[in-house]
């Protein structure tokens, strides 16, 4: 797994969205990227984390951001998830795993005793040339959104 560090140039992808059109990190250029990574949609962390970015889209795009969420649900998941919360911005379906390996967020973790790979929740700041300016590790959900507005 890679560990990136502010600084770095970010890995690029191109990647499905819920439509089924392709996204890439290069076709954004000159817009910084809000990439954050969650472990699956419609569950109650990553509905919260998703409504939070949802309710202040409006001042991330005041500060020149756009907002794109990743996990390893299909795309047809992202469809029902977008549509049932209103969520105004890109959720790509990273199925096959590359681009949550890529970022180094695709981890070991434990639940109640039982070890399993999943998705580590992770933001990525990316400036407009693409470069990491900021990592928030471990995201804790409450407040998230305001950390991110804040590092931008």
């Amino acid at each position: 797994m890679p560990t990136l560090k502010v600084g770095a140039k970010a890995p690029e992808f191109s990647v499905q969205n819920a439509e089924g059109q392709r996204v890439s990190l290069k076709d954004l250029r000159g817009k910084k990227v809000v990439l954050y990574f969650y472990p699956k949609d419609d569950t109650p962390g990553c509905t919260r984390e998703a409504c939070s970015f949802r309710d202040n889209v409006t001042h991330l795009a005041k500060k020149n951001a756009v907002v794109i969420g990743v996990s390893v649900d299909s795309t047809e998941s992202h469809k029902k998830f977008a549509g049932k919360y209103g969520l105004p911005f890109t959720l790509l379906s990273d199925e096959k795993k590359e681009l949550v390996r890529s970022y180094g967020v695709w981890q070991k973790k434990s639940l109640y005793g039982r070890e399993y790979m999943g998705t580590v929740r992770t933001t990525f700041v990316i400036d407009e040339k693409g470069i990491i300016t900021n990592i928030f590790h471990k995201v804790k959900v409450d407040g998230h959104t305001a950390e991110v507005l804040e590092a931008l």
